[in-house]
C-alpha cells in the first residue's frame, strides 16, 4: 500500500490510471490474492483508489497530494525514530540530528534562491 501511495505522490501513477489486477499483482509479488484484495480495499477506504466493477481498480482523481506527502513523511520519520531508539538514541538526540543533517541542504537552497 505504501508503494502505491509513494508512486502517486511522485507522479508515476496518475489520476484514473488502472492498477494491476488482483491476480496479476498477487502473481508478480508471490502473495495470496486475498492479501492484495485487502490492500486494495484499504486504499479504497482511504480514497487513494476507486473500483469500477468489472473494469478494475484505478487511482483516485480526488487524492489530496499534500496530505498524502505528510502521511508518507510521518511514516518515514516514525520508522527512523524507532530505529534510532533501538540504537539508544533519545528522541531529543534524534531531532537534533535531523536538524544538523539537513542544515547543509537548507543552506544550499537559500544560496540558490539568492543567486536566482
Amino acid at each position: 500500500m505504501d508503494e502505491v501511495r509513494r508512486l502517486i505522490v511522485l507522479g508515476e501513477l496518475k489520476s484514473d490510471m488502472p492498477l494491476p489486477s488482483v491476480r496479476q499483482l498477487a502473481a508478480d509479488l508471490r502473495l495470496n490474492p486475498n492479501t492484495i484484495v485487502q490492500a486494495y480495499r484499504e486504499l479504497e477506504r482511504e480514497g487513494v483508489v476507486y473500483v469500477r466493477r468489472g473494469h478494475g481498480t484505478f487511482v483516485s482523481a480526488q487524492l489530496k497530494l499534500p496530505e498524502e506527502r505528510k502521511r508518507i513523511l510521518a511514516n518515514v520519520v516514525a520508522r527512523a525514530l524507532i530505529e534510532a531508539q533501538r540504537n539508544g538514541i533519545s528522541p531529543d538526540e534524534f531531532a537534533a540530528g535531523i536538524i544538523e543533517a539537513t542544515q547543509p541542504a537548507s543552506k544550499a537552497l537559500v544560496k540558490q534562491a539568492k543567486e536566482a
